[in-house]
């Protein structure tokens, strides 16, 4: 299905039946897209002070990524690309972790190991991910396989962006996902540009979601601005997932209003008029428009959310930043359940080039993404 679904239109008036939540949920979304975009300004401005190393921003993805991730229960798993960090948040990743990670500090439950802004959390089935394109999605296939053969009753949503559409992992994730009718469903996070390279470079079809049908499942291309219709999909294919119907397609048509990354200039290769197109249909001011026309809101409601949440990050970066690096040790440890003794060896020969070099400084170079 290509029609590009819609429940807000850009102006936040209803054109379509919204989901029945209550009045708690409706403002619960709005909070969480405010700590999305509060985070994303906190983090970027801790990147261009040399305080962390590396951003994926979501600025303009809120929608997409809180409209996903809110229908799934907490029983069920989170596959992730660059960008839903912010979302695993709102199904349980603590902030403190969060932030541990950017800083890949003591705190840091990938113990330093992975680059920053690449996150997990293991009470919310939220696996962490690779920057290689389009991997985590053969993993949650596999996972929601597995799943289903040890009868479990959970769904695993797998996140990854356009340009993962052109990956090997995404059409034998989809192929096996289709045969084995796996308990799975794959949110497409259609923003616009994979870097440089534009949705239109990256396929002829009318929409991503057209490459379901080759591999036996629904499709459907969402209008990702819209937090209630991004919802109100992503629910019907979960419940059809969890129902033992199979996967499905979901399409989120968005537009990342930043750089692919902290490293990136999108000024290289996006029209200014385009961006300001997009900059008009705000997710937020949209949801926000809806949410003080139903009576849930006033109009000073999203200044004071992100006030609050603004000084609850600041607050949590200030300890972050005061934690101690993890200890040498940990360079050897968990490889095996003891330090065999070529690591030992190898461990003592650092240590002795240390000694001598003293301690390490951070570089100066950019991240080549």
């Amino acid at each position: 299905m290509t029609g590009l679904q819609q429940i807000l239109n850009k102006e936040g008036v209803l054109v379509g039946e919204a989901p029945d939540l209550s009045d708690e949920q409706f403002v619960e979304l709005l909070r969480n897209m405010i700590m999305i975009r509060s985070l994303d300004g906190r983090m970027l401005k801790l990147q261009r002070a040399g305080r962390v190393g590396f951003v994926g921003t979501a600025t303009g993805l809120e929608a997409s990524l809180v409209g996903a991730a809110a229908p799934l229960l907490p029983k069920d798993w989170m596959w992730s690309g660059l960008r839903e960090g912010g979302a695993a948040i709102t199904r349980g990743l603590p902030l403190f972790e969060y932030v541990a990670q950017m800083y890949c500090n003591s705190n840091d439950s990938a113990k330093g190991r992975q680059m920053c802004n690449h996150f997990q959390h293991k009470g919310s089935n939220y696996p962490s991910w690779s920057s290689v394109i389009g991997t985590q999605i053969t993993h949650g296939v596999g996972a929601a396989y597995a799943s289903a053969r040890r009868g479990e009753d959970v769904v695993h949503s797998i996140h990854f962006g356009d340009g993962a559409t052109s990956s090997n992992g995404f059409h034998s994730g989809l192929n096996l996902a289709g045969v084995w009718k796996a308990p799975c469903v794959f949110v497409c996070i259609d923003n616009g540009w994979a870097i440089s390279v534009s949705s239109a470079e990256q396929t002829a079809a009318e929409s991503y979601a057209d490459k379901a049908q080759a591999y036996g499942m629904p499709g459907v291309t969402v209008d990702g601005n819209d937090v209630l219709a991004v919802y109100a999909e992503m629910q019907t294919a979960v419940e059809r997932a969890r129902a033992g119907g199979g996967p499905s397609l979901v399409v989120l048509k968005t537009y990342r209003m930043l750089g692919h990354s902290s490293s990136d200039d999108p000024s290289k290769y996006r029209d200014d008029a385009e961006v300001q197109s997009w900059a008009e249909r705000d997710p937020l001011k949209r949801y926000e428009a809806f949410l003080i026309e139903r009576g849930l809101i006033d109009s000073s409601e999203c200044a004071a959310q992100e006030k609050a949440i603004v000084a609850e990050i600041d607050e949590v970066i200030h300890e972050q930043e005061a934690a101690p690096p993890f200890p040498l040790r940990s360079l050897v440890e968990d490889v095996y359940s003891e330090v065999p003794r070529h690591l030992r060896v190898q461990f003592n020969q650092f240590l002795e080039v240390a000694e001598r070099r003293g301690d390490a400084t951070r570089g100066d170079g950019a991240f080549p993404l």
